[in-house]
């Protein structure tokens, strides 16, 4: 939990990970594991980490940056896809269909 005047870990914060469910797997056997942080300014904060593997998604309003690991957000309406890896900042729109390619585990803090 972020609490105020204090430090999180995110590089190292433990997450529990499950297996991407049936109908978003697309390829490997990623998994997926989230670490809900708190709260700011009407925003949750949180870690996210997928392992290789390959999932399509809907996605929330959201910001984030990523932690490490490599991977390709492709989007199913034909748009560019995005290269990810450490340090990249990311803004992604409410309801936009992704495909999340996924080749070294990708961890990332996020706003949503």
């Amino acid at each position: 939990m972020v609490k105020p005047n204090s430090v999180v870990h995110a590089a190292t914060q433990w997450l529990e990970h499950e297996a991407v469910p049936a109908d978003q797997s697309l390829g490997g056997e990623p998994h997926t594991g989230t670490a809900e942080l708190g709260q700011f300014g009407g925003l949750e904060i949180g870690v996210w980490e997928m392992t290789p593997g390959v999932m399509r998604d809907v996605e929330a309003e959201e910001v984030f940056v990523v932690l490490s690991g490599a991977a390709t957000v492709g989007f199913e309406d034909g748009g560019p896809p995005l290269t990810l890896s450490a340090g990249d900042v990311v803004r992604l729109t409410k309801g936009t269909r992704t495909v999340w390619t996924v080749t070294e585990t990708l961890r990332k803090v996020y706003l949503t």
